[in-house]
């Protein structure tokens, strides 16, 4: 069928590098196909966008806004690209609008112990400025190293101290989006309490670029605690074990920054990445840590977990010897995945269904006959199963797609979420009614079509 366009793509990109004053407009080959496609990749309506912007200013996202409304294209928001759920991919004739460029701290306030920055301030950039003040900040997903606090927000990202400081949206205090009018509005503000209005600050916390382009962002900063923090890890016979021990320490009043859990072959992964030996130790292992070292909350932390039965468990105040446990832990990735395919997997459960769902994982490993890795922040409840499959087997087998609908099912089935921390974007959004319900899916769309009455912003992610 013969489609009569009344604009060329030249004509298109033409006004839209008019639109852009500041930043840059990419039509080459080269950048189109870096920045529209991941490792991720689906094959749904996925494809080559047509121009990829590197915004460096409010009134370029607003230009790009004005071209997207004057062509009907869509615009797909990106940050540092890090995303795992493909929500920030491009679509097939879409512009990608990054906000990377955007990157300047605007202000550190320790009075007000908030920071205001733009959407492409690295996360571990920020946590470094912020403590050349006495200050950090606290969240601190495993992409700290890489990730912009811009996509952190629209992702809701989590990290390993959720269990003591928060998510992100427990960090946010205000924020300013451009809309697919080309509206920039302000969200929020300074102060640690506000009462007008709707919430709409905490609304676009998790939006995933679906309701607004986030310009500016003001979080909260914490001092940072008097005293030695210590790190320690523990050995238990498996990773249901751990769960019970990690269940008894949040409820005990220790107040823990970090319980991170790995199983028997996630640490010989690790074992085999970092030439370590933790395996010889089999079962699973606790990564803990807590602010400072009182010797009742470190006493109390030793007795709880041998209540259940922790091997080998010990103790350090040395930050050298903190920071390689902390680069052990962020390591696991590149560790589990080394040479294989992999879906890593994003479950988060009430704290008492943990253990009942570690259990659940080995026995769908098992019945599917699959490898399965399985680690997690086990404090906050949020599991991490990774399964892996032959590099040489490009399509996903089946027993992996039914291995992860049948962990989705018992998590809900348990009262828990399937995006605990990674966001939903394209590949979980056909979820949205088995978990929110029929009434709350229909009430997203009805929010996506105030905001976005076009359909402009990052179609087909977060809801479908």
């Amino acid at each position: 069928m013969t489609v009569f366009s009344a604009f060329s793509n030249e004509q298109i990109i033409e006004f839209l590098k008019s639109q852009v004053t500041d930043g840059e407009v990419f039509t080459d080959p080269e950048t189109l196909n870096k920045q529209s496609f991941s490792s991720k990749m689906t094959s749904d309506d996925s494809g080559l966008a047509l121009a990829y912007i590197e915004a460096k200013s409010t009134k370029d996202i607003q230009g790009v806004m004005r071209a997207a409304r004057k062509f009907h294209i869509p615009v797909i928001p990106q940050d540092q690209y890090t995303s795992t759920v493909v929500g920030a991919d491009g679509l097939t004739g879409s512009f990608v609008l990054s906000t990377k460029q955007m990157n300047h701290i605007k202000e550190i306030s320790k009075a007000d112990s908030l920071a205001v920055v733009e959407p492409g301030v690295i996360n571990g950039d920020l946590d470094k400025a912020a403590r050349e003040q006495g200050m950090f900040y606290a969240p601190d997903p495993g992409s700290k190293p890489i990730s912009g606090i811009g996509g952190n927000v629209a992702t809701n990202a989590g990290g390993m101290s959720t269990v003591k400081y928060g998510a992100t949206k427990d960090n946010v205090l205000g924020l300013k989006a451009v809309l697919a009018d080309g509206r920039e509005i302000k969200l929020g503000g300074r102060t640690l309490k506000q009462a007008f209005g709707y919430d709409l600050t905490q609304l676009f916390v998790g939006s995933e670029g679906t309701l607004g382009v986030i310009t500016e962002v003001t979080v909260k900063l914490m001092p940072i605690p008097i005293g030695q923090p210590t790190m320690g890890i523990a050995f238990f016979e498996d990773m249901t074990k751990l769960a019970e021990a990690v269940a008894e320490i949040r409820i005990s009043g220790v107040y823990p920054t970090m319980l991170e859990a790995l199983d028997n072959a996630t640490i010989e992964a690790l074992d085999k990445y970092e030439g370590t030996h933790f395996s010889d130790n089999s079962g699973a292992m606790l990564i803990f840590k807590v602010d400072n070292s009182v010797p009742e909350v470190v006493d109390k932390l030793k007795e709880l977990m041998a209540e259940h039965g922790a091997k080998n468990a010990t103790v350090t105040t040395d930050s050298t010897e903190q920071a390689a446990l902390e680069k052990l832990r962020r390591d696991m990735l590149p560790a589990v995945f080394a040479g294989q395919n992999h879906i890593m997997e994003d479950m988060a459960m009430p704290l008492s269904k943990l253990a009942p769902m570690m259990d659940y994982i080995h026995e769908v490993g098992e019945q599917e006959h699959l490898k399965i890795y399985v680690a997690g922040h086990a404090g906050d409840g949020n599991v991490h199963p990774t399964i892996v499959w032959p590099k040489e087997e490009t399509e996903t087998p089946q027993a992996v797609v039914e291995a992860l609908q049948l962990m989705f099912h018992k998590t809900l089935e348990l009262g828990g979420t399937i995006s605990g921390e990674h966001a939903v974007g394209t590949l979980k959004n056909q979820w949205n009614n088995e978990e929110l319900g029929e009434d709350v899916d229909q009430i997203q769309h009805q929010i996506k079509a105030l905001f976005d009455p076009m359909g402009l912003l990052n179609p087909k992610r977060k809801i479908n």
